[in-house]
């Protein structure tokens, strides 16, 4: 990437950030002399978005799963490079004309080439080429024999013998789907094939090399090995349990089948005692050790008469020795089993199988394979095209929602969106157009908060499609007191699909100046009446738990002898000092407050100054920092949370906001409503204002009254003082706390003085 600019590139503001403009095709053409730092985006990813997958995946040329900076300049210097007009890319339109290939460059020559045969196979006689129709490759192909896939079908060949043989082989050893769409078969697979088959004939030939030995009851074989196998381990159990007998004669009893244990199961459904019954000895044990075909337990009796008929024709009863020995018949049967090869076209019988390989047409279907692929190049040219025609269409809007954002900044205006916006989401009276499916909640959580928005994460659920997804919702205008997590609400994707939307997460952040100038008092209501609420609530389990331990522990007789006891103690005497204190408290109050009030509003129009101090002191810094994080919303951070490296900030400021988030705009209604709450009558709410003026002005008169009254501060807290200790001292006499001095008599003044 080069540092310096030598093209001359065009600037503008989009968002609050410069950014480049991509306006021309000469624009396009110098994408690769562009700075990286001056991109908007750095990578995207492939998935999740309202772009088609298939660009994207064309334009991921490392198969990553992200679109980078180097892929978008390799794609733009292609497209550049093979068309002649670069300003027909700003078009993005799904036809392309002939005419408009550069045939002078080489690469542009084949295309050139490849598009002419891809009309021709479509039987399309016109001088351009659109997406759908490189998009049907089944169609493109559908007419012809080879088309450099390397594969061939049944419609390859007009020889019958090979049809067959291919048909064969898609039956046996399967098939890949040709361009044409039809089933057909590779080269791997039609060696896998006449492999298959020489290994079935030649393991076939060796059982009919050492048949006697190999099959010794002939066609039969199988079906006699399978009754020995299905009763061999019951059997072996019970010639052990007659060797067992033969050594201790009196445990016979113990190893058959006792009467208790049929006894245990005589009261119950029989035929649902299957397994207990089959648990049983296959016979009555005996020292013998001679197992007959008669009086066998009734759950192996199928079994063994199956083995009976199959091997023991001839005989009523064997003994061990004779169970070993049919046994041993059947081990050239089983290695010669284990050893089996080519079971992948056993179904085509071995005649089949032989005739194959003798007509030997292996070679032939190799050459056929080679003819397909001998096509190679051109069929990866006529794939070119299919590249060429959706980057023609689709790399432009590419490129304004990666280099820079117009897309998202004119998505106001209806006819356009960022390819990131997923639809609109509609939820208490407002409409929501700022929507982001999210793939990973885990990174939203940790990235997302940085943003400044108020973001609403939703679980949609289609029940049309059955398909579920989380979106992140961006409300950047109106009030957020009735959102809340588990809030349902319809969320509407770009194709008009509705989905049910529920709340799961909400980030809390500034949507307004007017939503912040209001949300200290709904805060100071909320808590109030939470702090209200949760008061009351434990007044009334305080009055139910003592009402409850009275009711418990209180007798009648007690609350009788309380209530005696109460009555008999003296009354409190009328205290006068303390209420004189009181009085004088209570005027102090008045008097300071209204000398308080008098001063604020004098002149009376200063009242409104203060209500206004009031109002900036609460909401002005609530207001002030909302201003200050409407401006600097971001949706960089919600972006970078789901896969996107940006690489400049994506701000969404107060005014752009606004066009995001639509708010319901009802006509006025001239219709009265029957059921709506009756106003307040006009005179009512002017004797409200008028009692309000005359505790204003009161209050106002009361204070200029006990301002002149007293004069001064100091000598109205020498009275208070006075009126205070002269209480207190009253109290004290009346207490007994203090003893009253006797009286003293006076002396006239004549006798008190010395003589002369």
């Amino acid at each position: 990437m080069a540092n310096e600019n030598k093209y001359e590139w065009k600037y503008s503001s989009i968002g609050g950030m410069t950014r480049i403009n991509i306006q021309s095709g000469e624009d396009i053409k110098h994408l690769g002399e562009l700075d990286q730092k001056l991109w908007t985006v750095l990578s995207c990813p492939t998935s999740g978005l309202e772009f088609p997958e298939k660009t994207l995946k064309l334009l991921d040329t490392d198969n990553d799963g992200k679109i980078r900076v180097n892929e978008i300049v390799a794609a733009a210097q292609w497209l550049t490079s093979v068309l002649n007009d670069a300003d027909l890319l700003l078009k993005s339109e799904d036809t392309l004309p002939l005419s408009a290939i550069n045939q002078e460059n080489e690469e542009g020559k084949k295309l050139y080439d490849s598009a002419k045969q891809i009309l021709a196979n479509l039987g399309l006689e016109k001088d351009s080429i659109s997406v759908a129709d490189t998009s049907d490759s089944v169609a493109i192909f559908a007419q012809t024999r080879f088309n450099g896939d390397g594969i061939i079908t049944e419609a390859s060949t007009d020889d019958e013998a090979l049809k067959t043989v291919i048909k064969n082989i898609i039956a046996t050893v399967g098939s890949v789907a040709d361009r044409s769409g039809a089933a057909g078969v590779n080269a791997d697979q039609v060696a896998a094939f006449y492999a298959a088959c020489a290994d079935y004939s030649a393991w076939m030939a060796a059982a009919e090399a050492d048949k006697e030995n190999v099959f010794p009851y002939g066609d039969g074989t199988e079906a006699a090995l399978a009754a020995c196998e299905a009763v061999k381990v019951k059997v072996a159990d019970w010639f052990i349990r007659c060797k067992l007998a033969a050594f201790n004669t009196e445990s016979a009893a113990t190893l058959d089948v006792a009467a208790a244990k049929i006894g245990e199961i005589a009261d119950q459904d029989l035929t649902a005692c299957g397994d207990k019954i089959a648990a049983y000895p296959i016979s009555h044990v005996n020292a013998e050790g001679v197992l007959s075909f008669e009086g066998v337990n009734p759950a192996w009796k199928g079994a063994m008469d199956t083995l009976h008929t199959t091997i023991f024709a001839d005989k009523e009863s064997i003994t061990e020795a004779d169970w070993n020995a049919a046994l041993a018949k059947f081990a050239a049967y089983t290695a010669w089993k284990g050893a089996k090869k080519g079971a992948e076209v056993e179904a085509l019988g071995l005649e089949t199988v032989n005739a194959t390989l003798a007509a030997d047409q292996k070679a032939a279907l190799d050459e056929l394979i080679a003819q397909d692929k001998a096509l190679e190049a051109e069929a990866t040219a006529i794939d070119t095209v299919d590249k060429l025609l959706w980057l023609y269409r689709d790399f432009y809007t590419l490129l304004k929602n990666y280099v820079s954002m117009p897309d998202f900044y004119h998505s106001y205006k209806g006819d356009v969106k960022a390819i990131y916006q997923a639809g609109t989401l509609y939820i208490d009276q407002r409409a929501l157009d700022l929507c982001i499916k999210v793939a990973d909640m885990g990174k939203q959580g940790e990235v997302a908060s940085f943003s400044g928005m108020y973001l609403i994460y939703c679980l949609c659920t289609s029940k049309k499609t059955g398909k579920t997804m989380t979106i992140a919702a961006a409300l950047t205008d109106g009030d957020v007191d009735n959102l809340r997590p588990g809030k349902n609400a319809i969320f509407y994707d770009r194709q008009g699909v509705d989905y049910d939307a529920v709340v799961t997460k909400i980030v809390d952040n500034p949507t307004s100046v007017r939503q912040a100038f209001w949300a200290p008092y709904r805060k100071m209501a909320n808590t109030i009446q939470d702090r209200i609420n949760k008061s009351a609530a434990e007044k009334d389990k305080k009055v139910n738990a003592d009402l409850t331990a009275k009711a418990s522990n209180t007798t009648l007789a007690s609350a009788s002898e309380d209530q005696k006891a109460a009555a008999a103690q003296p009354k409190a005497p009328f205290d006068i000092a303390k209420f004189a204190g009181i009085f004088a408290a209570v005027g102090m109050a008045a008097g300071l407050l209204g000398s308080a009030l008098a001063a604020l509003v004098h002149p009376w129009y200063s009242i409104f100054f203060v209500f206004i101090a009031i109002i900036v002191i609460i909401s002005g810094p609530s207001m002030f920092l909302a201003w200050l994080k409407l401006r600097k919303r971001n949706l960089g951070p919600v972006l970078n949370a789901n896969g996107w490296a940006i690489n400049s900030k994506i701000i969404v400021n107060i005014k752009f906001g606004a066009t995001l988030t639509h708010l319901a705009k009802y006509p006025k209604v001239v219709a009265d409503d029957p059921f709506a709450q009756k106003p307040m009558p006009w005179w009512k709410k002017a004797l409200i204002w008028l009692a309000v003026a005359v505790v204003v002005l009161g209050a106002a008169f009361a204070g200029h009254y006990y301002k002149g009254m007293f004069g001064k501060w100091d000598p109205v807290c020498e009275r208070v003082a006075f009126v205070r200790d002269s209480t207190a001292h009253a109290d004290s006499v009346a207490k007994g706390l203090i003893a009253v001095p006797a009286p003293v008599e006076e002396t006239p003044a004549e006798e008190a003085a010395p003589a002369e």
